[in-house]
């Protein structure tokens, strides 16, 4: 064996896992605005969902990489996953660990939470997917982790159907899709603020994904290590994290 050929297995080694685990992200344009999306290989990497432990509310990403290195873990990649009350606890359904911690919310109400159809964030064995809430209460999935949030921006490959698009509402704003298969996951956020319009056909036109939900506006927020990202901001409800 040749030191070229020593060193080009152990590059093979150190750079294998890296390529093979990373969270993908990149800019992408869509109807003028800019975009960071983030890709995640459910098979490969653990989507967790965080809110509280020992009963306090995490509320940040550096506390949630805190509770995750006390463990021997990494946070590799975060966001703000659905909506909560002044208290931080969260607005509809969630579960975190298989424990169910908040019931699921069917009506209509105010705000983009109550402006139906909504859905639920699911990670189960396996696969991630986003569904349609009235749905997820007749099929009850075997969730691990869950987060409930409004609207939905993709139902089965259709745009909500209240969006309009030449609305003047408009904000940052995030959210997620999954591929039909559970496989991929995708998070989006926007970089210039937008109407729920433009955000449901990047997910529907540009990311091909059958169903998405929104996540939240005003406090969206991304924590992605590679790209030299962390945004900081008031303290959040549920969030979402890659663990490694």
């Amino acid at each position: 064996m040749t030191w070229r050929t020593s060193l080009a297995g152990l590059l093979g080694l150190i750079l294998s896992p890296q390529v093979a685990g990373a969270v993908e992200c990149e800019r992408v344009t869509h109807r003028g605005a800019a975009f960071t999306i983030c890709k995640v290989d459910v098979i490969k990497e653990h989507v967790r969902l965080f809110h509280s432990y020992n009963g306090e509310v995490l509320g940040s990403f550096p506390r949630v990489a805190q509770h995750l290195e006390s463990e021997g873990k990494t946070l590799t990649f975060a966001m703000n996953a659905g909506m909560y009350h002044n208290d931080l606890s969260p607005v509809g359904l969630f579960i975190e660990e298989g424990v169910e911690t908040a019931r699921i919310v069917t009506s209509d109400g105010p705000g983009n939470f109550g402006l139906l159809p909504n859905g639920v964030f699911c990670v189960r064995s396996g696969r991630a997917d986003v569904i349609e809430s009235l749905r997820f209460v007749e099929e009850q999935p075997n969730c691990r982790f869950a987060t409930q949030s409004g609207p939905m921006l993709v139902i089965d490959g259709k745009l909500h159907p209240r969006f309009l698009e030449d609305s003047d509402s408009i904000h940052i704003r995030n959210g997620v899709g999954t591929s039909r298969d559970g496989q991929t996951v995708v998070f989006a956020i926007s970089e210039d603020r937008i109407n729920f319009h433009t955000f449901g056909t990047l997910f529907r036109d540009v990311l091909k994904l059958p169903n998405a939900l929104y996540f939240d506006g005003k406090v969206s927020r991304l924590y992605a290590p590679q790209m030299n990202r962390h945004d900081r901001g008031f303290p959040m409800g549920p969030i979402v994290g890659v663990v490694e």
